[in-house]
Parts: structure tokens; sequence; C-alpha cells
């Protein structure tokens, strides 16, 4: 099964059963030893840099994003 497939069933679930889902995947992520999350993040750092590169996303002024987050949590 492909991703695209699995994240479609996934949404279909119920809130309660996504929530368990969640739950357990992010549990499993605990186990990973320490070069494989540096192995996630790196892969994660690397996915997203392309995507602003390519001009799939756009990036966020660092102060824009702070005015935002003081609006927010006042």
């Amino acid at each position: 099964m492909d991703f695209a497939s699995l994240e479609r069933e996934a949404l279909a679930l119920s809130a309660t059963e996504r929530a368990r889902l969640a739950r357990d995947l992010l549990a499993s992520l605990e186990t990973l030893s320490h070069p494989e999350v540096d192995a996630l993040w790196l892969a994660e750092a690397s996915a997203r840099a392309q995507d602003l590169d390519s001009g799939k996303v756009e990036g966020i002024p660092a102060d824009a994003v702070f005015r935002e987050a003081e609006t927010l949590f006042r």
C-alpha cells in the first residue's frame, strides 16, 4: 500500500480511531535511536528546503511570525 492510500484510509477513520492511531504512531517514534531521529530530521529539513527552493512554498519573515504569535497568545 502506498502512502497516499494509507493516508486516505487513516483520514476516513472516526476521530477516536484517528486519535488512537496518532498516539500509537507517535509512541512508535520514541523507540528510535539518536542516529535514526537525526536522519529523520535531516530528511525533513531537506524536504522543506527543497520546497522553498522550488517555490512550492513561500517563506514567512520571522518578524511576521512573531507578530502573529504575540497576537494569538495574548
